[in-house]
């Protein structure tokens, strides 16, 4: 009998948005959900999250933004993405982000947004439905 591996996401925090509690939290609902989650810190560059996720292998990025910034932060890293051969790990944005953006951003190329409201059972939903698309599971 084969084990599935767990799904592995990197929840970062880009830019100088310094209020990390929403990523603490839905890092820990990710991992109570069975997955495994590598928590990037505060102030990551996106040259650092793409580096991280190369490096860790991950099947999903999720950022967590609450400055407001979340259109500009993810033009750069779905272009980052490109560059580095990985375009095809999807992205997840999360926090502050109003109506009106969340069909820009996913003409950009994000999945997926969950906003500040989301409940975490629905934000471990999203995760786990995202990854599977891109696993083909």
């Amino acid at each position: 009998m084969s084990q599935q591996k767990p799904i592995r996401v990197l929840v970062g925090k880009p830019g100088l948005d310094g209020h990390d509690v929403g990523a603490k939290v839905v890092s820990r609902a990710l991992r109570d959900g069975g997955m495994e989650v590598i928590y990037s810190g505060l102030h990551r560059t996106i040259d650092e999250i793409v580096e991280t996720a190369l490096q860790e292998g991950v099947d999903v990025i999720g950022l967590s933004i609450l400055s407001g910034a979340h259109l500009p932060i993810a033009q750069k890293l779905i272009r980052k993405l490109k560059e580095k051969g990985i375009p095809n790990v999807p992205v997840v944005i999360g926090g502050v982000i109003p109506k009106k953006d969340i069909p820009v951003l996913k003409n950009y190329g994000i999945a997926e947004v969950c906003t500040f409201s989301t409940p975490l059972n629905e934000i471990v939903e999203t995760i786990s439905r995202v990854a599977k698309r891109t696993k083909g599971d």
